[in-house]
C-alpha cells in the first residue's frame, strides 16, 4: 500500500446544548460538534468490498454486490444493530440517489466514547457516508445530505429509532441551531458560542450502564409523543401548540396515560426553552443560559422521564450524578448548570462549572464513578471532511 494513495478522513462526536428529545417531533434543538473524533486512513478498492477495521471491534467486512456483479443493498436481518448495516445502509442510499459506490479498506480509530451520549454512532454514519462521498462522487454532498443518508441507515438498516440531530451536529460541524419543522429541509444555523469566554468549562460525566437493552426506551418517547399528535388528528406535535393538547389533558391521560402528555408538554416547553437558549447566547448573557440549561435538565427529569429505565429502576447512574453536582454546587456556593445528556435512561450528564470549581469537581465526582469518568469538551469547527 503506497502512502500517496492512503486519505486521511475525520468526523466529530456532539454534545446537545438544548432540545432534548424534540427532533424527532420536527421540533428545534442546539448542539455543537466537540474535539473527540472518529478518524480513518482510507484505501480505495478495485473491488466491492467494504473492510472497516477499527481499534478495540472486530473488524468488518461486506461485499456491495452479489455473486451476479449486482448490487446487493437491500437490509440484512443478520446485520440489524451492527457496523455492516450502517455500511451498507449507507451505500444504498447514495447508490439510490445516483452516486456510485465502491470498495475501500479503511483503519479506524475513535476518541468518542462509545455509550456517552456523544453520538459515536452518529460520527460513525458520517464519517463512512463522507469516505464513500469523496472516493466516488468527489465529495459533493452537502453535510445536510450526508447526515440524513446516516439517519436513514440507521433506522431503516442498523433498526434504531433517532431523530437527525446528532448526524446533523457531527456532519457539519461549530455549534449549530437547527429547526426541523420541514423535516426534509431542516434549516441549520451556524453560531458563536465561547464558554471559556465566560469562564466556564463544559463537560460529561459518564456514569456507566449499558444502553444495549434501552431501545424500547429510546422509541417510546417519540412515539408517546406522536400518540398524543395522532389523537389529534396530527403527525407530531409540531404541528399542534401547548394550550390545544391541555384543553383535553383529562381526555389524554384516560386514552394515552400520564406519561404521554408529560412528554408532550415537555416537547412544547423544550422548544420554546432553544429559542431563549438561542438568544441567550446571541446576546452573551451567560447568566440567563445556565439557567435555562437547568429548566432544561428539570424537564427532562420530571416530565420527558428519561433519566433511568423503568424497565430497571435498580440503576440510576444519571440520577445520582445529577443528584450529587446539585448537591457539590450548593456545597460550593457556585454558579452552573447541569442536565441529562442526549437520549437518557443511561450514559451521561452534562455539566457547566466555573473554571475555578472544575478540579475540586472532578474529585468529587471521581469519588464516585471513577478515574476518567469526566470528560471535558471543546466545540470543534469542522465536521465530516477529508484532510
Amino acid at each position: 500500500m503506497l502512502a500517496s494513495n492512503i486519505r486521511k478522513f475525520s468526523a466529530p462526536g456532539r454534545t446537545e446544548l438544548a432540545g432534548n428529545h424534540t427532533d424527532h417531533n420536527r421540533g428545534k434543538v442546539l448542539a455543537a460538534a466537540i474535539q473527540l473524533e472518529n478518524a480513518a486512513s482510507v484505501q480505495q478498492r478495485d473491488d466491492n468490498i467494504v473492510f472497516f477495521r477499527s481499534s478495540g471491534f472486530s473488524d468488518v467486512e461486506i461485499n456491495l454486490v452479489d455473486s451476479n456483479g449486482k448490487p446487493d443493498l437491500d437490509p440484512k436481518p443478520e446485520e440489524t444493530g451492527k457496523t455492516e448495516a450502517l455500511i451498507r445502509g449507507i451505500a444504498a442510499e447514495l447508490y439510490k440517489r445516483g452516486s456510485k459506490i465502491g470498495g475501500f479498506s479503511a483503519n479506524a480509530v475513535s476518541t468518542v466514547l462509545p455509550g456517552s451520549g456523544l453520538s459515536s454512532s452518529a460520527a460513525l454514519e458520517v464519517l463512512i457516508g463522507r469516505i464513500f462521498d469523496c472516493l466516488y462522487s468527489d465529495g459533493k454532498r452537502s453535510f445536510l445530505e450526508i447526515a440524513q443518508i446516516g439517519q436513514i441507515a440507521e433506522n431503516v438498516y442498523f433498526g434504531k429509532p433517532c431523530g437527525l440531530m446528532d448526524q446533523i451536529a457531527c456532519a457539519s460541524g461549530g455549534a449549530v441551531a437547527i429547526d426541523f419543522e420541514n423535516a426534509a429541509n431542516p434549516v441549520v444555523e451556524q453560531i458563536e458560542f465561547d464558554l471559556a469566554a465566560f469562564g466556564y468549562i463544559l463537560c460529561v460525566v459518564n456514569t456507566g450502564g449499558s444502553h444495549a437493552d434501552l431501545t424500547a426506551d429510546y422509541a417510546s418517547i417519540p412515539a408517546e409523543m406522536k400518540s398524543v399528535a395522532a389523537f389529534f388528528g396530527k403527525s407530531v406535535l409540531r404541528e399542534l401548540d401547548k394550550d390545544t393538547v391541555m384543553s383535553r389533558a383529562a381526555d389524554i391521560r384516560k386514552t394515552l396515560g400520564d406519561r404521554a402528555l408529560l412528554r408532550s408538554v415537555h416537547f412544547f416547553d423544550e422548544n420554546e426553552r432553544v429559542d431563549s437558549m438561542l438568544s441567550a447566547i446571541k446576546c452573551k448573557k451567560i447568566d440567563r443560559y445556565l439557567e435555562l440549561v437547568n429548566e432544561s435538565g428539570d424537564s427532562s427529569w420530571k416530565l420527558l422521564q428519561n433519566v433511568y429505565s423503568p424497565n430497571n429502576n435498580a440503576v440510576q447512574g444519571i440520577t445520582t450524578a445529577l443528584m450529587l453536582t446539585q448537591d457539590f454546587s450548593r456545597k460550593q456556593k457556585i454558579s452552573n448548570a447541569f442536565r441529562v445528556h442526549g437520549g437518557g435512561f443511561a450514559g451521561t450528564i452534562q455539566v457547566y462549572m466555573p473554571k475555578d470549581a472544575m478540579r475540586i469537581y472532578l474529585q468529587y465526582i471521581e469519588n464516585v464513578f471513577g478515574k476518567g469518568a469526566v470528560t471535558e469538551l471543546m466545540i470543534r469547527q469542522e465536521g465530516a471532511v477529508e484532510f
